[in-house]
């Protein structure tokens, strides 16, 4: 089953998949906030040295399950495969996007 991604959406979950931090600038606001495993990053840098690391740590790949829209919020219900514990694990990306940008992403079950 193919999903309609929004535009920033897409461009993130190939980043993700790729492990290419140059795309994140693509698809993230220079202010960006992203939320996972109990920290919070702030700004493009923060983001891209994040998405860096979780790439060489869990060498991990999203695949796109479900999208929901409520509230303002892009609800991506998706699944990620890699080396950690628990692997696959179904988990949710909360999106707050601003134009053809996420302005804030928050992962988790």
């Amino acid at each position: 089953m193919s999903i309609d991604l929004p535009r920033p959406i897409a461009l993130y979950v190939a980043a993700e998949n790729a492990g290419e931090t140059a795309l994140l600038g693509e698809c993230f606001t220079a202010a960006a906030t992203v939320r996972d495993e109990g920290q919070t990053y702030r700004g493009l840098a923060a983001i891209r040295e994040w998405k860096a690391e979780t790439k060489r740590k869990y060498k991990h790949r999203v695949t796109p399950l479900e999208l929901v829209e409520r509230d303002g919020i892009t609800l991506l219900k998706a699944r990620l495969e890699g080396d950690f514990p628990g692997s696959p694990a179904t988990l949710q990306f909360r999106f707050k996007l601003e134009g053809d940008r996420i302005a804030a992403l928050e992962i988790g079950a």
